[in-house]
């Protein structure tokens, strides 16, 4: 008996991935010209999400000469999207409301007169990593155990804890920077007790759910571990590149003194109870 990973046919992947990765590439380049005409850079991580999102959905669900069980592909899209609208819509109200990332600050400083056109590229470079992300969805949709099994069922409890988690990380933050009283301060208080990002943190969890219903371990899907290169992928970006090391950047410039105790007092990403010798 054939395994089940061959019968997904390479014709109808690589035009799925294909269409994606232009949609993903033309996405990315509307938001450039959005930040050109507002100077917002936020419309870039607004774009990325909603993008990313729909090209999970779309993965999920593309025809791809297999036989998954249709409702593991209707619950792994409606897990992408319901993730991308959550953050999306926080993304996107955050950038209507005049707030800008710190990062992209920051770029627009480093880049000088070059800002522009790297900008470009950076976003481009963000697509290739969205697509990336996306095989992730497709691996979990497309797994063709004819029966529905308690791991569709974890892996579902396992993402709509990080979806919760991580409105309840921003919604904190946001209510922290509004309280007057917070200026000059570091938020500590909630999640952001536990941890410096919890927001990452809990956007990290959210990509485990696809592995959880992607693996199996009989090895009668051997697609299913390509599931597992989204939550490492993500946590290397989050914890090394672009999310945890230019914002805590910013935030030793702007705080001083006070980030550098909370460094010391709280874990960077992984929550966990604070240090009580540097507790103050």
């Amino acid at each position: 008996m054939p395994i089940a990973a061959a019968t997904i046919e390479a014709g109808p992947l690589l035009l799925s991935v294909a269409a994606m990765a232009v949609f993903f590439c033309v996405a990315m380049a509307a938001a450039w010209l959005a930040q050109r005409r507002t100077g917002k850079s936020g419309w870039a991580d607004v774009a990325w999400t909603f993008g990313l999102g729909a090209a999970g959905a779309f993965l999920a669900l593309a025809p791809l000469g297999d036989a998954p069980h249709p409702f593991r592909q209707g619950l792994v899209a409606a897990l992408a999207v319901a993730w991308a609208l959550r953050l999306g819509v926080h993304i996107l109200k955050r950038t209507l409301s005049g707030g800008e990332d710190p990062r992209y600050r920051q770029f627009a400083l480093e880049w000088g007169d070059a800002f522009a056109r790297r900008l470009f590229w950076f976003l481009q470079l963000q697509a290739v990593c969205g697509l990336f992300l996306a095989l992730t969805v497709l691996a979990a949709a497309h797994d063709p155990v004819p029966h529905l099994r308690w791991s569709d069922a974890l892996g579902l409890a396992v993402l709509v804890i990080a979806i919760v988690g991580e409105g309840v990380a921003d919604a904190q933050l946001v209510r922290f920077r509004a309280d007057p009283g917070g200026e000059g301060r570091v938020c500590d208080t909630g999640l952001w007790g536990l941890s410096r990002h919890p927001n990452y943190f809990f956007q990290w969890l959210g990509w485990i759910a696809y592995p959880v219903i992607a693996l199996d371990l009989s090895g009668a899907y051997p697609w299913g571990w390509l599931a597992l290169t989204g939550p490492v992928f993500m946590y290397w970006l989050l914890v090394h590149v672009s999310g945890i090391p230019p914002l805590e950047a910013h935030m030793l410039r702007s705080r001083g003194d006070a980030y550098r105790a909370y460094q010391a007092r709280v874990n960077a990403f992984f929550p966990g109870p604070p240090s009580k010798e540097t507790a103050p």
